[in-house]
Protein backbone atom coordinates (compact mmCIF):
# COMPACT_ATOMS: atom_id res chain seq x y z
CA UNK A 1 0.00 0.00 0.00
CA UNK A 2 1.75 2.85 -1.28
CA UNK A 3 0.40 6.98 -1.40
CA UNK A 4 1.31 8.17 -4.76
CA UNK A 5 0.95 11.61 -3.70
CA UNK A 6 4.06 11.31 -0.91
CA UNK A 7 7.81 11.22 -1.23
CA UNK A 8 8.55 7.68 0.10
CA UNK A 9 10.57 8.56 2.58
CA UNK A 10 7.73 10.37 4.39
CA UNK A 11 4.94 8.10 3.40
CA UNK A 12 4.27 5.81 6.70
CA UNK A 13 2.70 2.64 4.83
CA UNK A 14 6.13 2.82 2.64
CA UNK A 15 7.96 2.67 6.09
CA UNK A 16 6.00 -0.05 7.57
CA UNK A 17 5.94 -2.53 4.94
CA UNK A 18 9.59 -1.29 4.16
CA UNK A 19 11.71 -1.62 7.19
CA UNK A 20 8.71 -3.07 9.76
CA UNK A 21 9.17 -2.74 13.26
CA UNK A 22 12.55 -1.89 13.59
CA UNK A 23 12.60 0.78 11.34
CA UNK A 24 9.28 2.23 13.17
CA UNK A 25 11.01 2.27 16.48
CA UNK A 26 14.50 4.08 15.20
CA UNK A 27 11.90 6.84 13.43
CA UNK A 28 10.13 7.26 16.60
CA UNK A 29 13.88 7.40 18.92
CA UNK A 30 15.01 10.10 15.87
CA UNK A 31 11.83 12.05 15.96
CA UNK A 32 11.74 12.12 19.92
CA UNK A 33 15.48 12.55 20.75
CA UNK A 34 17.48 14.10 17.96
CA UNK A 35 17.15 17.82 16.63
CA UNK A 36 17.02 16.37 13.00
CA UNK A 37 14.07 14.26 13.42
CA UNK A 38 11.48 17.16 13.61
CA UNK A 39 10.26 16.18 10.03
CA UNK A 40 9.60 12.57 10.72
CA UNK A 41 6.24 11.51 10.12
CA UNK A 42 5.41 9.99 14.02
CA UNK A 43 1.72 10.47 14.05
CA UNK A 44 0.87 8.79 10.51
CA UNK A 45 3.28 6.52 11.26
CA UNK A 46 1.47 5.11 14.34
CA UNK A 47 -1.46 5.20 12.98
CA UNK A 48 -1.00 3.65 9.69
CA UNK A 49 1.32 0.54 11.49
CA UNK A 50 -2.12 0.23 13.62
CA UNK A 51 -4.16 0.17 10.89
CA UNK A 52 -1.86 -2.58 9.05
CA UNK A 53 -1.96 -4.96 11.75
CA UNK A 54 -5.72 -4.59 11.83
CA UNK A 55 -6.02 -4.99 8.43
CA UNK A 56 -3.27 -8.11 8.79
CA UNK A 57 -0.41 -7.22 6.51
CA UNK A 58 1.85 -6.11 9.15
CA UNK A 59 2.40 -9.01 11.11
CA UNK A 60 3.48 -8.10 14.63
CA UNK A 61 0.57 -8.49 17.62
CA UNK A 62 -1.04 -5.29 19.00
CA UNK A 63 0.57 -5.26 22.62
CA UNK A 64 4.15 -5.89 21.22
CA UNK A 65 3.89 -2.48 18.60
CA UNK A 66 2.73 -0.66 21.39
CA UNK A 67 4.80 -1.34 24.27
CA UNK A 68 7.47 -1.40 22.04
CA UNK A 69 7.09 2.01 20.98
CA UNK A 70 6.31 3.78 24.24
CA UNK A 71 9.91 2.61 25.54
CA UNK A 72 11.48 3.76 21.93
CA UNK A 73 9.60 7.46 22.54
CA UNK A 74 10.48 7.32 26.46
CA UNK A 75 14.26 6.41 25.12
CA UNK A 76 13.92 9.39 22.62
CA UNK A 77 12.57 11.91 25.14
CA UNK A 78 16.10 10.85 27.54
CA UNK A 79 18.52 10.89 24.38
CA UNK A 80 17.15 14.23 24.19
CA UNK A 81 17.29 15.50 27.63
CA UNK A 82 20.99 14.74 27.63
CA UNK A 83 21.93 15.86 24.69
CA UNK A 84 20.53 19.62 25.99
CA UNK A 85 22.16 18.63 29.10
CA UNK A 86 25.75 18.25 27.87
CA UNK A 87 25.71 21.15 25.22
CA UNK A 88 23.96 23.48 26.90
CA UNK A 89 21.98 26.34 25.52
CA UNK A 90 24.73 26.79 22.75
CA UNK A 91 22.81 23.45 20.84
CA UNK A 92 20.11 26.24 19.86
CA UNK A 93 22.99 29.28 18.63
CA UNK A 94 23.42 27.28 15.50
CA UNK A 95 22.20 29.07 12.34
CA UNK A 96 19.12 28.24 10.68
CA UNK A 97 19.28 25.66 8.12
CA UNK A 98 17.30 22.53 6.03
CA UNK A 99 17.34 20.75 9.39
CA UNK A 100 17.36 23.15 12.07
CA UNK A 101 14.30 26.05 12.55
CA UNK A 102 14.75 29.19 15.21
CA UNK A 103 11.15 28.97 14.75
CA UNK A 104 10.93 25.64 16.08
CA UNK A 105 12.65 26.23 19.10
CA UNK A 106 10.37 29.38 19.51
CA UNK A 107 7.37 27.35 19.42
CA UNK A 108 8.91 24.99 22.47
CA UNK A 109 9.53 28.14 24.21
CA UNK A 110 6.05 28.76 24.24
CA UNK A 111 4.79 25.76 25.35
CA UNK A 112 7.16 25.68 28.07
CA UNK A 113 5.69 29.40 29.34
CA UNK A 114 2.05 28.40 29.04
CA UNK A 115 2.65 24.87 30.55
CA UNK A 116 5.77 24.47 32.32
CA UNK A 117 6.71 20.48 33.33
CA UNK A 118 3.74 19.09 31.84
CA UNK A 119 4.80 20.49 28.22
CA UNK A 120 6.64 16.67 28.53
CA UNK A 121 3.52 15.44 28.03
CA UNK A 122 1.46 17.52 26.02
CA UNK A 123 4.14 18.17 23.76
CA UNK A 124 4.07 14.75 23.03
CA UNK A 125 1.33 14.92 20.32
CA UNK A 126 2.07 18.20 18.46
CA UNK A 127 4.83 17.31 15.76
CA UNK A 128 8.17 19.47 15.49
CA UNK A 129 7.59 20.48 19.29
CA UNK A 130 8.18 17.18 20.82
CA UNK A 131 11.31 16.56 18.90
CA UNK A 132 13.02 20.19 20.48
CA UNK A 133 11.36 20.35 24.21
CA UNK A 134 13.66 17.60 25.59
CA UNK A 135 16.61 18.95 24.40
CA UNK A 136 15.40 22.81 25.78
CA UNK A 137 14.25 20.42 29.03
CA UNK A 138 17.73 19.32 29.21
CA UNK A 139 19.24 22.72 28.16
CA UNK A 140 17.38 24.14 31.04
CA UNK A 141 18.43 21.87 33.98
CA UNK A 142 14.93 20.67 34.44
CA UNK A 143 15.14 18.19 37.61
CA UNK A 144 15.49 14.53 36.06
CA UNK A 145 13.13 12.79 38.38
CA UNK A 146 10.09 15.19 37.44
CA UNK A 147 11.57 15.23 33.66
CA UNK A 148 11.46 11.65 33.36
CA UNK A 149 8.11 11.04 35.37
CA UNK A 150 5.99 12.91 32.88
CA UNK A 151 8.32 11.77 30.09
CA UNK A 152 7.10 7.92 30.76
CA UNK A 153 3.06 9.41 30.69
CA UNK A 154 3.31 10.75 27.38
CA UNK A 155 5.49 8.31 25.87
CA UNK A 156 3.01 5.38 27.11
CA UNK A 157 -0.30 7.95 26.26
CA UNK A 158 1.35 8.44 23.11
CA UNK A 159 2.92 5.31 21.99
CA UNK A 160 -0.48 3.20 22.79
CA UNK A 161 -3.41 5.51 21.58
CA UNK A 162 -2.36 6.21 17.91
CA UNK A 163 -1.49 2.98 17.02
CA UNK A 164 -4.49 1.77 18.81
CA UNK A 165 -6.90 4.67 17.08
CA UNK A 166 -5.22 3.19 13.77
CA UNK A 167 -6.15 -0.47 14.95
CA UNK A 168 -9.38 0.74 15.50
CA UNK A 169 -10.77 2.59 12.81
CA UNK A 170 -9.29 -0.40 10.32
CA UNK A 171 -11.75 -2.07 11.60
CA UNK A 172 -14.05 0.48 9.72
CA UNK A 173 -15.18 -0.80 6.46
CA UNK A 174 -15.50 3.05 5.37
CA UNK A 175 -11.96 3.34 6.61
CA UNK A 176 -10.51 -0.19 4.97
CA UNK A 177 -11.78 1.37 1.98
CA UNK A 178 -10.38 4.26 1.68
CA UNK A 179 -7.36 3.84 3.51
CA UNK A 180 -4.59 6.01 1.55
CA UNK A 181 -6.98 9.33 1.10
CA UNK A 182 -7.66 8.40 5.26
CA UNK A 183 -3.56 8.46 5.23
CA UNK A 184 -3.27 11.22 2.88
CA UNK A 185 -5.69 13.49 4.82
CA UNK A 186 -3.80 12.77 7.97
CA UNK A 187 -0.62 13.96 7.11
CA UNK A 188 -2.09 16.54 5.65
CA UNK A 189 -4.09 17.47 8.98
CA UNK A 190 -0.97 16.96 11.16
CA UNK A 191 1.32 19.39 8.86
CA UNK A 192 -1.55 22.09 9.01
CA UNK A 193 -1.97 21.82 13.12
CA UNK A 194 2.08 21.93 12.94
CA UNK A 195 2.12 25.29 11.19
CA UNK A 196 -0.78 27.14 12.29
CA UNK A 197 0.26 27.35 15.94
CA UNK A 198 3.68 28.82 13.91
CA UNK A 199 1.77 31.29 12.09
CA UNK A 200 -0.23 32.59 14.96
CA UNK A 201 3.03 33.27 16.71
CA UNK A 202 4.58 35.16 14.22
CA UNK A 203 1.15 36.90 13.57
CA UNK A 204 1.62 37.90 17.34
CA UNK A 205 4.58 38.90 17.10
CA UNK A 206 4.26 41.28 14.36
CA UNK A 207 1.59 43.25 15.83
CA UNK A 208 3.51 43.37 19.08
CA UNK A 209 6.50 44.85 17.08
CA UNK A 210 4.10 47.34 15.30
CA UNK A 211 2.28 48.78 18.40
CA UNK A 212 6.05 49.07 19.69
CA UNK A 213 7.22 51.19 17.17
CA UNK A 214 3.70 52.81 16.01
CA UNK A 215 4.55 56.73 17.25
CA UNK A 216 2.76 58.54 20.56
CA UNK A 217 0.48 61.05 19.27
CA UNK A 218 0.98 63.93 22.12
CA UNK A 219 -2.12 65.87 22.98
CA UNK A 220 -1.64 69.22 20.88
CA UNK A 221 -4.74 70.61 22.59
CA UNK A 222 -4.86 74.47 23.17
CA UNK A 223 -6.68 75.57 25.72
CA UNK A 224 -9.09 78.64 24.75
CA UNK A 225 -8.18 81.73 25.76
CA UNK A 226 -9.99 83.26 28.89
CA UNK A 227 -12.56 85.79 27.92
CA UNK A 228 -13.01 88.67 30.56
Amino acid sequence: MHLLAAPQLLNPSYLVDAFGLVGILSIIFAECGLLVGFFLPGDTLLFSAGLLVSEGSFHVPLWVLCASVSVAAIAGNLAGYAIGYKAGPMVFRRPDSALFKHEHVDRAHAFFDRWGAATIVLARFVPIVRTFVTTMAGAGKMRFSVFAGYSVIGGTLWGTSIPLAGYFLGKVQLVRDHVEVILLGAVVVVVFFAILPVAFEVWRRSRARRSRSAPVVEDLTVDAPTQH
